[in-house]
């Protein structure tokens, strides 16, 4: 095999490491419901797109590296693919969460559901504010400031830099915080009327002990909060695509 052939095949290689691993933690690209070897193919073709105009993959002379050099490049490529690809469903985990709590608060959290983004089951308007947000990942092209966002890591950290474990920490709390209180932002109506509902029919429930009060009101509850989806839901998700595809700015 000749060298050039070496040099081209280890450089797209090592591209494969850090999209691939990227790829499939990252929302949308990492659903469990799509094939394995049709995320694996798309990964191949993410890596043939964005390895020409990477920086850096054509510097490093790879015939001259040591085999135990080369293993460690490897092993920080899937490491820093696996980090942005967890940061980045770091928000749609903390949005299922909400969502998740959002159907209990509203009296719906009891009823079966389908798996979205993971092979658990959720109740169904987990399911359904979930599948819409993974939806508008794609309508939006935000799968698309994935690519660029891969692209300009080559940038910020270079193919031969070693993963520093206690900044990659604090960029994943940092990550973990802010996902987090961008879905309590964008489910707050949904525990704001859990709070306020519950707090009311409990009053009820201690003025008038002898009428089964929590039978009687999930009707009205259930009721309450499908109305409320109804009325905030089409607000909601794009507050929440807004903050992700900030963060996606800045990565």
């Amino acid at each position: 095999m000749s060298n050039l052939l070496v040099q081209e095949l280890s450089g797209l290689f090592l591209a494969f490491c850090r999209i691939g691993g990227c790829l499939m933690l990252m929302p949308g690209f990492s659903n469990p419901r799509i094939p394995m070897q049709v995320r694996l193919f798309m990964a191949f073709a993410a890596t043939i797109a964005v390895a020409p105009i990477a920086s850096g993959l054509n510097d490093i002379k790879f015939t001259e590296l040591k085999p135990t050099e080369f293993y460690l490049m490897i092993i920080s490529e899937v490491g820093l693919g696996l980090l942005i690809g967890l940061m980045g469903r770091a928000f749609y985990l903390a949005l299922q969460f909400m969502a998740i709590g959002a159907a209990n608060f509203i009296g719906l959290g009891t009823l079966p559901g389908a798996p979205t983004i993971d092979n658990e089951p959720s109740p169904p308007l987990a399911t359904l504010i979930m599948l819409v947000a993974t939806l508008m990942f794609f309508v939006s092209n935000l799968h698309f400031e994935v690519l660029r966002a891969l692209i300009e890591s080559y940038v910020a950290v270079p193919l031969a830099t070693v993963i520093d474990a206690a900044y990659s920490l604090d960029r994943l709390s940092k990550v973990m915080t802010e996902s987090f209180q961008l879905a309590l932002q964008v489910c707050s109506p949904f525990v704001v009327y859990g709070l306020v509902v519950n707090f009311s029919f409990g009053l009820v429930n201690k003025m008038t002990p002898q009428i089964p009060v929590y039978f009687i009101s999930l009707p009205f509850v259930i009721a309450g909060g499908l109305f409320l989806t109804y009325s905030i839901l089409i607000q909601l998700l794009p507050t929440f695509l807004q903050g992700f595809s900030s963060w996606l700015a800045r990565v």
